[in-house]
């Protein structure tokens, strides 16, 4: 898998491989990805990334994305800095530079983990997609999931503001209401995702499914 060690759960420490999950087994945490740094450090020199394109795909080696080929091109990320003086001369500082990544494909910095998770799930052959969002992250993962020709299903509270929702319909994800909070809605995708990962993964060892 490239540069990937495996995974580990930010809450317990708990170590997994770099397989299809969703959460820690031992305490529902989080999980980040570990990687093998010194084959990093090798491979990603000052030199070497001078020349390379001048988008997230720059710094591979630090994403858990192993084949190229998965990758879907929507030009995210080295976004510009602005600089704002009128920022700068309120706050009493010589200078303020902004990030902008309005400039990303959905306006919003969330394209950057999303062209690394339908990357990710293109890898691993994952049959479609889906977050559970208040609008940006939806229209992320629509975009990126359209480009990619896979489903996408966005989960929301049934209260959200309409126009929120409107970009990823536009790109195609099948929009699912959730009566509640995104909260609500956040357990309900991380249900499905983790029955799907169970179905993927067949039966556990002592037969729980």
């Amino acid at each position: 898998m490239g540069y990937v060690r495996g995974l580990r759960c930010r809450e317990c420490g708990a170590e997994y491989p770099a397989t299809l999950r969703t959460v820690c087994d031992a305490c529902f945490g989080p999980l980040e990805v570990r990687y093998e740094m010194e084959a990093v450090r090798e491979a990603f020199t000052r030199d070497g990334l001078a020349g390379r394109p001048r988008d997230l795909w720059r710094y591979a080696e630090l994403l858990p994305v192993a084949d190229p080929a998965s990758r879907v091109d929507l030009q995210v990320g080295c976004t510009p800095l602005r600089r704002a003086e009128n920022l700068a001369g309120t706050l009493g500082l010589r200078d303020v530079w902004v990030k902008d990544d309005t400039v990303n494909p959905t306006y919003s910095f969330k394209d950057r983990p999303v062209a690394v998770a339908i990357a990710k799930a293109r890898e691993w052959d994952v049959p479609a997609v889906g977050c559970a969002s208040t609008g940006n992250l939806a229209a992320a993962t629509a975009a990126a999931a359209a480009k990619a020709r896979l489903p996408c299903y966005v989960f929301a509270s049934a209260h959200l503001e309409p126009t929120k929702l409107l970009l990823p319909r536009l790109y195609g994800a099948t929009v699912v209401p959730v009566d509640g909070t995104y909260d609500d809605a956040n357990r309900v995708a991380l249900i499905a995702a983790d029955r799907r990962v169970r179905e993927e993964r067949g039966p556990e060892p002592d037969g729980l499914v």
